[in-house]
């Protein structure tokens, strides 16, 4: 089986500081039918380098932990599949080695083209054959179910758990992507 992650919210806090719906809200313009992501301004850049620090990005490590014993006890292969922009590449490499998540992983992959978010991850979980995915956005969640109906999807709340549609889930914790989920 393969098993694919997502890195922040699900790996990585964002920074304790400021709270998560303004990080969402100033990164993600959405319309009635569609949405996309914004790559930041030069200005806009910067500060998010400032906040991409390790010492403002902790680590999950309940859920590193999780997958690290996982990953040990079986044979299916587990990729990392960010949507992280280019110019937070050395960045993400730093925090990647940090917490050492590249012992982890398969194989990582990261937006450092700059793709919309959720196109690279769609085409990725195409390519890889993905079996499960989990990521903590809703709405990038909603268009990857959509284009690869064969993926069971996991939307990491911590608020709920249940079934949201034919092959999306949403799961407070994410030893839950590997228990038995009924269908809607």
């Amino acid at each position: 089986m393969n098993v694919g992650f997502d890195l922040d919210k699900i790996f990585i806090e964002y920074p304790f500081f400021i709270p998560d719906f303004v990080i969402d809200r100033t990164y993600k313009i959405i319309f009635e039918n569609s949405f996309i992501y914004r790559i930041p301004s030069k200005p806009e850049q910067f500060f998010r380098l400032l906040l991409h620090y390790p010492i403002f990005r902790q680590p999950i490590s309940k859920n590193i932990e999780f997958v690290k014993n996982i990953s040990k006890k079986n044979a299916d292969n587990y990729f990392l599949i960010s949507g992280r922009f280019g110019f937070l590449k050395n960045r993400t490499d730093q925090i990647i080695k940090k917490y050492e998540l590249d012992k982890i992983f398969k194989e990582i992959f990261i937006n450092y083209h700059n793709e919309q978010p959720h196109v690279f991850k769609s085409n990725l979980i195409k390519k890889l054959k993905i079996d499960k995915y989990v990521d903590d956005d809703f709405y990038l969640l909603k268009y990857t179910a959509e284009q690869n109906p064969k993926t069971k999807f996991f939307w990491l709340n911590n608020k709920v758990s249940k079934p949201l549609g034919k092959n999306l889930y949403a799961i407070k914790n994410i030893s839950e992507m590997f228990t038995p989920l009924s269908v809607v």
